[in-house]
């Protein structure tokens, strides 16, 4: 699975954050956490699938554990977007909340 490959695609559809982190050298790293998020959440959502449709096709269930997460991801990266006053979150705050998210809903 290229987690990071989705992640970056993800980052690049948020233009003024990716362009803040590119800038700011912090692009690679904030890449790879939430590769490992995405990663993390997607096993995550396998085990729940799995539990609650034990007869589905793990090929099936592998494919709707990754949209749940991959939807996750989006959400997450979407709220950093400039706030109402046009501001984009700075940083750290960015940064913060990413990685402090890290549980299934």
């Amino acid at each position: 699975m290229q987690y990071k490959t989705i992640v970056l695609e993800l980052l690049k559809q948020q233009t003024e954050f990716h362009e803040l982190l590119r800038m700011t050298r912090r692009l690679l790293p904030t890449m790879e956490v939430c590769a490992q998020q995405l990663k993390d959440h997607h096993e995550a959502w396998k085990e729940v699938l799995s539990q609650a449709k034990p007869e589905s096709d793990p090929g099936q269930i592998n494919s709707q554990a990754l949209e749940l997460a991959v939807k996750e991801m989006e959400d997450r990266l979407r709220s950093l977007s400039p706030q109402d006053d046009g501001e984009l979150p700075t940083l750290e705050n960015a940064m913060a909340y990413l990685v402090g998210h890290t549980s299934i809903n």
